[in-house]
């Protein structure tokens, strides 16, 4: 008697042969799941078509990793079976933030994503790279933005090349940026606690030098 094939076991199966190419293993293993070129990518996003396993895709910045980035890669990653993460580039990010961010710079930032355990693959994404030229490229079953990502006229040209678009709900109650201004105005009001005292009494005595 044939026993019938269970598409789940299937399905695990073609998931274990990527565990060979540290993929889907439980190491880090940044040097086989950070791409820094979209040519290496190519070849990855085929055997993934060709093993039919769901591709999901999402995009950012990702400085200064927090909890709300650990639950927004938790909920992506529910989505398919492989989850891609794009980073944008220190050159990409400066020119969108300002000449003080990112923070971390990207081989950092890329290498701390390879730690989190839903993260599958990373993708350096460049300035000079065309627009969503990495949606375009791998053509995602799901993409996963959050609302600030994209307008809906942009999210509407979007799904000629995504299977889904899902638009998450912010994860914590900070942002990196929040966290950056507070860290800023930490700061200052320490220099000015430190700095007032003295410089008064440096004015004084140069007041006093004058009187003589």
């Amino acid at each position: 008697m044939t026993k019938t094939k269970n598409p789940k076991n299937a399905k695990k199966t073609k998931i274990a042969e990527f565990s060979r190419h540290e993929i889907f293993t439980t190491r880090s293993s940044p040097k086989h799941r950070c791409y820094l070129d979209y040519v290496d990518l190519k070849p990855l996003v085929k055997k993934c078509r060709d093993e039919n396993l769901k591709i999901v895709l999402t995009q950012g910045t990702f400085d200064m990793i927090h909890i709300g980035h650990a639950r927004y890669f938790e909920a992506a990653r529910k989505r398919g079976d492989i989850l891609f993460v794009g980073v944008d580039s220190d050159e990409k990010v400066r020119d969108r933030k300002g000449p003080d961010r990112p923070v971390v710079p990207e081989d950092e930032r890329m290498e701390m994503l390879s730690h989190i355990r839903e993260v599958d693959v990373i993708v350096l994404k460049g300035l000079k790279q065309p627009k969503w030229a990495l949606i375009k490229l791998i053509k995602p079953d799901v993409l996963i933005a959050t609302k600030q990502t994209y307008s809906k006229e942009q999210l509407d040209e979007l799904k000629k090349y995504c299977g889904e678009i899902v638009v998450l709900e912010p994860m914590a109650t900070t942002s990196t940026s929040a966290k950056i201004r507070k860290l800023q105005l930490g700061l200052a009001t320490k220099l000015e606690q430190t700095l007032t005292p003295k410089l008064l009494e440096t004015l004084e005595k140069i007041f006093e030098e004058f009187k003589k």
